[in-house]
């Protein structure tokens, strides 16, 4: 496994005023890069890459949807060097209107895992009070919490703090967790 993949916390920060699409950094514990994406603006199904380095040369992930405008997408996550399905994951459309939700899939298209947002009460306040309150997500594998990724609030650069520490059985793939933690900060940060 690739050395960028075994942290149990990392920091994800997306750039949110761009003219030519979200550039999103990848940051362990001490601070130190270690992934990055470009994301194009005005595409019509997502296709987001996951790089080594800021040269945007050496793909390891890629996370793209199945279609082009769905209100439940799903999304495929690739390891690009090994061509490896890690498994997919789904928004809960609906049920995401009123309370962020998504869907962990594993490569034979089994639902293993959830991700919820925090409450239903905090998330109402979010979606129709004010967007000031950051956003808490927990991820279950089988009913036990295995993650835990928390938004920082600042107006100009999106961040998300992923705890996988409570993960002692390394349950879920963090190639998986980083994609998730990715769409979460890339969908979710476009309805706010």
């Amino acid at each position: 496994m690739n050395p960028k993949f075994t942290h149990t916390q990392y920091l994800i920060r997306k750039q949110i005023l761009s003219l030519v699409g979200a550039k999103i950094d990848i940051f362990d514990t001490s601070g130190q890069p270690v992934l990055f994406s470009q994301m194009k603006a005005f595409k019509l199904k997502e296709d987001i890459r996951l790089f080594s380095n800021d040269t945007m040369q050496d793909e390891l992930i890629s996370i793209q949807a199945r279609s082009i405008i769905d209100f439940s997408a799903t999304y495929d996550v690739v390891d690009s060097v090994s061509g490896e399905k890690l498994g997919s994951l789904r928004r809960k459309g609906m049920k995401s209107m009123l309370k962020d939700e998504w869907v962990i899939i594993d490569s034979n298209e089994t639902e293993v895992g959830l991700i919820k947002e925090d409450s239903p009460f905090m998330a109402l306040l979010r979606r129709f009070l004010t967007n000031l309150i950051p956003q808490k997500f927990h991820v279950e594998m089988g009913g036990e919490r295995v993650a835990l990724f928390k938004q920082d609030f600042n107006p100009f650069v999106g961040k998300l703090k992923l705890d996988f520490s409570l993960d002692k059985g390394n349950r879920l793939d963090r190639r998986l967790g980083l994609a998730a933690a990715v769409l979460l900060v890339v969908i979710e940060g476009q309805q706010g």
